[in-house]
């Protein structure tokens, strides 16, 4: 069977997360329904991350074997086909070699960008895509005390709390934080996230710009830990998957 190697994007709004679930409609769902029409049989697809509700991407990664061996372009236009009316669209396509390859347990490195609307306006045309922050925010404050994160820690304290990880140890190779016209960027990359880590951590950077907390108390909360010693979870919203690396 050829296995397909898919470049996605989405909006993230307008469905329950990536994973198929019962209660509305996963991505993986509607790429699964539009792949069964082309190879008249159920299609697995695999992603290399499972995005919660609300999550978008730019960036996702996916693979899926069909009966049928189709040239990779064709595959993607004829996707794209059965999937007009829903919020995502499958960018390339690319027949893959090694049949090894998987979208997920083949990743070495993940990227995610994370965008604040930083102003006294709420957000009309990027509601839903952006974490509205009126107060302004010291950004110099959050990129600095970012980089009390980066590098190989225990990151129980920015673990949701159902995290299924086996361990929460993880290396974070980079967090910036900087000022983009009206928003304020976050940009995360690893290997691999625990569930929320990039949006808890985010919420505690918001603390950091807004004067709650100091950069001390962001390392306190690092060692401790403890769920309940971070700071609060983000908004889905404004999270993107944007890079995944093999």
């Amino acid at each position: 069977m050829p296995r397909y190697r898919l470049l996605l994007e989405y909006d993230g709004s307008a469905f329950v997360g990536w994973q198929r679930q019962v209660n509305g409609l996963g991505v993986q769902q509607a790429l699964e329904e539009a792949a069964e029409i082309l190879d008249g049989q159920p299609v697995a697809v695999f992603a290399a991350g499972r995005t919660d509700a609300g999550v978008h991407a730019t960036g996702q990664v996916s693979h899926m074997d069909l009966n049928r061996d189709m040239p990779a372009n064709r595959l993607m236009a004829a996707l794209n086909f059965h999937l007009r009316g829903r919020p995502v669209a499958v960018l390339e396509a690319a027949r893959v070699t090694d049949d090894r390859f998987h979208a997920r347990f083949s990743a070495v490195g993940r990227a995610y960008l994370y965008r604040i609307l930083n102003r006294r306006a709420p957000a009309v045309l990027e509601r839903r895509r952006v974490w509205w922050v009126p107060a302004r925010l010291d950004v110099e404050a959050m990129h600095e005390a970012a980089q009390l994160l980066v590098g190989h820690h225990d990151f129980s304290s920015f673990r949701a709390t159902h995290c299924q990880a086996n361990s929460p140890v993880k290396t974070l190779d980079r967090l910036d934080v900087f000022r983009s016209g009206e928003e304020i960027h976050v940009i995360a990359e690893a290997r691999s996230f625990l569930h929320h880590q990039v949006r808890n951590m985010v919420g505690s950077l918001r603390w950091i710009g807004d004067g709650k907390w100091s950069a001390d108390d962001l390392k306190a909360a690092l060692a401790a830990a403890n769920r309940a010693a971070g700071g609060p979870t983000a908004p889905a919203d404004g999270l993107y998957l944007t890079r995944v690396d093999y």
